[in-house]
């Protein structure tokens, strides 16, 4: 199956000078720090205070619809049970505006083991030029049954030698961004197995609601084939680091699987690579209620 992505691949490399430039350095630490320091204030004072501490301005989470984590958490009551989490799998771009953290999550609401509830979150951050610090701009997580498997920890620094020139055009990192996920939905109709095996790193993180993390293209490719589900996707918005080597996307997403049709907020990762082609490192659907 052919899906073009190189032409997305030689337009977005066209619209950057090839040389790497300086760019202040960054330590995916930063973005694990900010994380654990998100968990310790929820323990502390409770989710709500937790969010509108660490929110962007234009941070977002899904309730189901994207929605201001400040307007939603700005609105309700003290947010009942509390909920610990823990960084597994974590990047940050060569400058550090732009990074993820994803992780298993435990919540409570309730005095017994049978009032937790298992899962696995992804926050995205972004440098806040005010303050120099990580805000939080987009949290969404899934469930899934408790697992005794310990989650392989990939952490890793960014590779600044895949760093390339900053666009003088303040709308087209984004536009390319919004192409490539656009290209992938579009390859998603064609052929679920082909779109992920064009697309889906072998590093890759695919969350999916009551799974396990699935780590790699194969055990990717096994699961959309065994699962024999049809993905079709609309993509919303999309952004970039300042050093072009990380960005992502989200949307909905309708998934057939027989004759059941189940509805899904998606947000993707996309990472750089050393031919300056763009491809999922994670991926996260997060269920919503049928329309």
């Amino acid at each position: 199956m052919k899906m073009n992505k190189a032409i997305v691949a030689v337009a977005a490399f066209s619209c950057y000078a090839l040389s790497a430039v300086a760019q202040k350095s960054a330590t995916v630490q930063t973005v694990i720090k900010a994380e654990d320091e998100f968990a310790k204030l929820s323990a502390r004072k409770g989710m709500k205070d937790a969010f509108l501490a660490v929110a962007d301005p234009e941070g977002i989470i899904f309730k189901p619809d994207a929605v201001k984590i400040t307007d939603f958490y700005g609105k309700i009551d003290k947010q009942p049970g509390n909920m610990t989490w823990q960084p597994k799998y974590a990047r940050t771009s060569a400058n550090g505006d732009l990074a993820f953290t994803a992780g298993p999550y435990v919540y409570q609401n309730g005095n017994t083991e049978d009032d937790k509830v298992y899962g696995d979150y992804v926050s995205l951050w972004r440098m806040d030029a005010a303050s120099g610090k990580l805000k939080l701009l987009m949290n969404l997580g899934i469930q899934h049954p408790q697992t005794n498997k310990a989650q392989l920890v990939d952490i890793k620094e960014p590779d600044s030698t895949h760093q390339v020139a900053a666009s003088k055009d303040p709308f087209n990192p984004k536009k390319i961004i919004m192409d490539n996920d656009q290209q992938f939905n579009q390859g998603l109709k064609i052929s679920t197995v082909g779109a992920y095996k064009e697309f889906f790193t072998t590093e890759g993180h695919l969350y999916f609601p009551g799974f396990e993390p699935l780590v790699g293209t194969d055990k990717t490719l096994q699961f959309v084939a065994n699962q024999a589900i049809q993905i079709s996707g609309e993509t919303l918005s999309a952004g970039r680091a300042s050093s072009n080597d990380l960005a992502y996307s989200y949307g909905r997403a309708r998934i057939l699987k027989g004759n059941i049709v189940s509805n899904y907020n998606y947000v993707r990762v996309w990472e750089m690579d050393a031919k300056h082609r763009w491809n999922i490192i994670l991926e996260i659907f997060s269920a919503i209620e049928n329309e």
